[in-house]
């Protein structure tokens, strides 16, 4: 099978698994998902959703995030973890969209990875859901997979990306991602692959089902 319609089959059956997968981080804009997507950095979505509805009340936008105190901003996120850094980058940001970018949220890799601490799977994660631009997010999750379907042989994220954008559908590609994370959890985890489970293990080389 080629590389594109083995990744068409896989997006394919992760939508029949997976139907409403969207992004665990909870966010109403643009401005919200980039802050809440740099809080999670060596944290869980989970703690980052308790830790942003008290940030966001005080800090709703980016012209706010700009004249923040950052003794604030760390106390508000501290239980985020790395606080300091992130407190840092999350004032740098504001500053940056205000002065640059007239307070929006930019809509291009290249913009947005301008940002203090935003780095290119971020900057993905934006474009793809809620610029509705194709994106590629590459986690860890989403690499494991496509290594282990055989479509690419690289760790190596920007690698990935730039593999997968060329196999995947691209009104289908920002979401294959949020359900690679989701199949990367329960199923293709790091540690043990549940085959017997897959309803990609007909198709997958990785597949120990004979």
């Amino acid at each position: 099978m080629r590389k594109r319609d083995l990744a068409v089959a896989a997006v394919e059956a992760l939508e029949a698994l997976y139907p409403d997968a969207v992004c665990s981080l909870t966010y109403t804009d643009a401005f919200q998902l980039l802050v809440a997507t740099r809080l999670s950095a060596q944290c869980t979505d989970a703690r980052v959703n308790q830790v942003t509805p008290a940030l966001f009340d005080r800090f709703p936008d980016a012209e706010s995030m700009a004249a923040a105190d950052v003794g604030e901003v760390e106390e508000l996120i501290k239980s985020c973890g790395l606080f300091k850094t992130k407190a840092r980058d999350l004032i740098e940001i504001g500053k940056k969209i205000t002065a640059d970018f007239g307070g929006r949220v930019p809509d291009t890799i290249e913009e947005l990875t301008t940002l203090s601490g935003v780095g290119r799977k971020t900057a993905n994660l934006v474009c793809g859901d809620i610029y509705g631009k194709p994106a590629v997010v590459c986690d860890t999750h989403f690499i494991r997979l496509c290594n282990r379907l055989g479509l690419v042989k690289t760790k190596d994220p920007i690698k990935v990306e730039r593999e997968m954008i060329k196999l995947l559908p691209p009104e289908k590609s920002s979401d294959f991602c949020h359900r690679a994370v989701l199949f990367g959890r329960d199923i293709c985890t790091a540690r043990k692959t549940f085959c017997e489970r897959c309803p990609i293990n007909g198709i997958c080389p990785s597949s120990n089902i004979k």
